[in-house]
């Protein structure tokens, strides 16, 4: 039991998912140090340095057994945790002592470390954001001609679907998506460049020789699948890669903020609800509410990641000439913590789009309350046709209309337009009933959601058919 006394982080209590609490957690980071020492010493052996196979073998063998407690006791005396973790490793593997870090800066493991699991972060970020694409294309397919009212400024609109508004959505998750994908297909590799980036360290183990230098560098990013190297470094590599990275999972809350609050202003209609467990509570006093936790949820894990887009922007900043170390700190925060509330972002939003609920009779209420005042237009049109006055036809609509709606706004009575409309001899050649079909009015919303889940839902799904139809159960 984790020590009651202490603050912990929700976001890993409450909110992301264990594979990614895990992949941010001490022991995947110091085994992949010692995997960057390890990967160090076999391509510094291979080309030509006085390295023994047997204290390859043993480094092997100790690359996830840290004792984190020497390590401690280690760092509480040198204060400097690279050489703390160097120093425990030696003891681990004392045959590899003496060649451990051989060449290296602190910036070797540390920053190599970082975006080896800033790319299988956003790796699992990216299966995650696929499953929310295909559930919305799913959820928009099934309700692709079901009519329902547009809102512009939160104002009734035309006409659109439902199925339709999903695709909005869905398509916002894709660009999120193709952002993600960029950024790993493009990620960088610090590489083995030394304390100030000048590889001055290796060329000297090297006797000068500049093709081994080069050689060496190359052969430990083909050891961890980097495919692209920092051209140049300082003696970190460029911060503005966390910046883009962590840029990516703002767009990605941007995206989860936007379907959240729709779902939410839809609940507060009852036309469109996340699900609801049948022992759920909505509210201590008010046992009828249906709250939408969920929802409110990502919108405040949104608000959070958001806020965090800008801190590695100004770390980035302000990096002086070669570096500064006042970015330690503030990236051992933003950087785990980023991922790890998109990850419970991305958590919940497939939790709430497999199960999100649909109420058709109220939405076909809204569209009748509201469809009378969109058509006049059309109900004027069809008189015209059936040999009536445009003007006075117009006029008299704009009289029916404002008696209607003086009855809905002034009298909180049902909208009775085409009862007016239906007892005026002007209209009564008019097939108000054909004119009123909410399904004249939504366009071509239903090929759109076709051509868009044919075209773009449908290539996401081959591509990531594997990590697909998960089921997400929410944390308390």
């Amino acid at each position: 039991m984790a020590n009651k006394n202490l603050y912990t982080s929700p976001l890993v209590e409450r909110n992301a998912s264990k594979e990614m609490a895990q992949l941010f957690g001490s022991q995947t980071k110091f085994s992949t140090w010692r995997k960057l020492w390890l990967e160090l010493a076999k391509a510094e052996k291979k080309l030509g340095l006085d390295i023994k196979q047997t204290q390859i073998n043993e480094m092997a063998k100790h690359l996830d057994d840290i004792d984190f407690a020497k390590a401690a006791q280690y760092e509480k005396k040198f204060r400097h945790d690279v050489m703390a973790h160097v120093h425990t490793f030696g003891e681990a593997a004392p045959k590899a002592a003496g060649i451990i870090h051989l060449g290296a800066t602190s910036c070797y493991v540390g920053d190599n470390a970082d975006l080896i699991i800033i790319r299988e972060a956003l790796e699992i970020i990216v299966g995650k954001l696929a499953t929310v694409i295909d559930l919305l294309g799913k959820f928009a397919k099934r309700y692709r001609a079901v009519p329902t009212l547009g809102f512009t400024h939160y104002q009734p609109a035309q006409l659109t679907t439902v199925g339709k508004r999903a695709s909005l959505w869905c398509y916002e998750f894709v660009m999120d998506c193709q952002e993600v994908e960029h950024r790993l297909k493009t990620i960088l590799f610090r590489g083995v460049k030394g304390t100030t980036g000048t590889q001055a360290s290796f060329l000297a183990l090297f006797d000068g020789n500049d093709k081994k230098v080069k050689q060496l560098e190359k052969l430990v990013a083909k050891a961890f699948s980097f495919k692209n190297i920092c051209a140049v470094t300082g003696q970190t590599y460029q911060r503005k890669i966390d910046a883009l990275a962590v840029n990516a999972l703002a767009s990605i809350a941007q995206s989860a903020h936007k379907f959240a609050n729709d779902i939410r202003l839809l609940a507060n209609l009852k036309e469109i609800e996340e699900p609801f467990e049948k022992s759920q509570i909505g509210s201590s006093a008010m046992a009828y509410k249906r709250n939408p936790m969920r929802c409110e949820r990502v919108t405040a894990l949104s608000r959070f990641v958001l806020s965090l887009a800008s801190s590695p922007q100004m770390t980035a900043s302000e990096q002086w000439l070669e570096r500064t170390l006042d970015d330690s700190a503030n990236r051992r925060i933003v950087i785990p913590e980023a991922f790890l509330a998109t990850d419970g972002i991305l958590e919940i939003l497939i939790n709430v789009m497999g199960g999100l609920v649909v109420y058709p009779k109220v939405i076909e209420s809204r569209i009748a309350s509201e469809l009378p005042f969109m058509a006049t237009e059309n109900i004027m049109m069809a008189a015209v046709k059936a040999g009536g006055n445009r003007q006075k036809l117009h006029e008299k609509i704009r009289l029916h209309s404002q008696a209607a709606s003086a009855q809905v706004k002034e009298l909180g009575k049902e909208n009775d337009l085409i009862d007016r409309l239906k007892a005026d001899p002007a209209f009564k050649k008019v097939d108000l009933k054909t004119v009123l079909n909410p399904k004249a009015y939504i366009g071509r919303a239903p090929q759109q959601v076709d051509e868009f889940i044919k075209d773009i839902v449908t290539p996401i799904r081959r591509k990531y058919r594997k990590q697909l139809n998960r089921e997400v159960k929410l944390k308390v």
